[in-house]
């Protein structure tokens, strides 16, 4: 990979932390293509969705000696999720460098320390969101704001979910995003409906907290829910921290209260989504990789990417010591990828290498992530070539000859690290603002540039 001429990406909004290893970056990175295909052995970071929930759940149930949150992810999103905790009080140690994090609850468990509180979340969505959520505990007023990415995301259907709950939670500016102010004295609770066609993560939040409301919980989900393994992943894990959460058919969750409060230590797996990217190098490249670690039986969701990679034509091995892919000749598929959104890049950059078009369906709700993903996808696969259609809920990508070309990233880390694949194969892949990675993966680059040794 070579440098192109300036000066590294400094934070740019306030309050947002850009993690030491990004600031490396040039503002824009070539990707040099391999020289043969690789046969390498990968170890991801651990899962930003699993590093952000745990935070939460062991600020709130959490043993009262402290919980030891061990694999964690640093990223822009978990320094984030780790600031916005200390604003409202809880007592965090970050050591870094050994990947470890403790969290101490209050004295009370399920309650918020602090009487009032200003976070802001950069454009972390689980931050915002969880934490407004969280707030909901609390007594007095919390605010919430974010990047101006954030305050176009849209956050409506939690807020009316709370306010169901017996929370005063609104839209700062009545746009039915942030910022967002909640004035609440405890969580009533009853019955929420909430929309589940935007974001999983308003039920997430809300089922985190559910188990301390002052009554039981029931969450009605209106609509088809997005990502629904992100649910199954937070109902598990709210379950280990003690809280009492059935599922009363796929729309209703019941949360009837909580347990003990003594998870001492919990570990994170690796990052399933980080690991797509290399899954997907070995599709692109014909070659052979390994990520080690990831468990088999995941709390993630997006290990099915697997699944997809092998219906294209590759070969997957995995245990619970490494899952492995062996590229082959790649064939294109028509895919439901609702459940798996987050790999709607990392399939697209796969796609352009396979025999027959590709389909992606389903996931309309991508258009309101870190960037308006369908249209980014179209438009920076057309810079380099592609012929894609955008359809109402996904696109069509018809592979053509691909040639480089420099790929704005809308400050969205995933597009940054999908359209970096390409460069393993086209030369003159120019990746503009590369530093955007920092949100859920800073090493990123130097990860990648690894398949160079294998």
């Amino acid at each position: 990979m070579a440098d192109h001429d300036g000066s590294p990406r400094q934070a740019t909004e306030p309050g947002e932390t850009v993690p030491a290893m990004t600031t490396a970056l040039p503002p824009i990175l070539e990707i040099t293509p391999l020289p043969q295909p690789p046969k390498a052995t990968v170890r991801v970071p651990g899962s930003k969705s699993i590093t952000n929930r745990a935070l939460v759940l062991a600020a709130l149930a959490g043993a009262a000696e402290g919980c030891r949150l061990s694999g964690v992810l640093r990223s822009q999103d978990t320094e984030v999720m780790v600031d916005g905790l200390r604003q409202l009080g809880y007592p965090v140690t970050a050591e870094w460098s050994a990947d470890t994090i403790t969290v101490r609850r209050p004295a009370v468990p399920g309650t918020v320390p602090a009487r009032e509180a200003d976070v802001f979340a950069a454009n972390s969505g689980t931050t915002l969101r969880f934490l407004t959520a969280v707030a909901g505990l609390g007594s007095g007023r919390y605010r919430f704001d974010g990047s101006p990415r954030m305050r176009q995301r849209p956050v409506a259907d939690l807020l009316a979910a709370l306010r169901q709950l017996g929370v005063e939670a609104v839209s700062e500016n009545d746009t039915g995003c942030p910022p967002v102010i909640v004035r609440s004295r405890g969580l009533r609770g009853g019955t929420a409906h909430v929309r589940g066609e935007t974001s999983s993560q308003f039920v997430s939040g809300l089922l985190m907290v559910a188990p301390w409301a002052d009554e039981p919980v029931t969450i009605d989900v209106i609509g088809e829910l997005v990502s629904r393994p992100y649910v199954d992943m937070t109902v598990a894990m709210v379950r280990h921290f003690g809280g009492r959460v059935q599922s009363a058919g796929p729309q209703r969750f019941v949360v009837t209260g909580h347990g003990p409060s003594h998870v001492r230590d919990y570990a994170i797996e690796p990052d399933a989504t980080a690991a797509s990217y290399f899954f997907a190098a070995a599709a692109i490249t014909g070659g052979e990789v390994s990520v080690v670690h990831l468990p088999r039986h995941s709390l993630q969701g997006d290990v099915r990417f697997l699944s997809v990679l092998e219906q294209m034509g590759c070969t997957v091995s995995h245990d619970d010591t490494a899952a492995t892919v062996r590229g082959g000749r790649l064939r294109g598929v028509d895919v439901d990828m609702n459940d798996i959104s987050d790999t709607v890049m990392t399939l697209a950059a796969v796609a352009c290498f396979a025999d027959g078009p590709t389909t992606i369906r389903n996931v309309a709700h991508v258009r309101y992530k870190e960037s308006d993903r369908l249209a980014a996808l179209a438009t920076e696969l057309g810079r380099l070539g592609a012929h894609v259609e955008l359809l109402d809920d996904g696109l069509r990508i018809n592979p053509s000859p691909l040639h480089g070309g420099t790929v704005e990233t809308y400050d969205d880390h995933r597009i940054a690290m999908s359209f970096a694949l390409i460069g393993l194969r086209i030369p003159g892949i120019l990746i503009k603002e590369p530093a955007c990675v920092g949100k859920t993966y800073p090493g990123f680059f130097e990860d990648l540039d690894r398949l160079r040794q294998g």
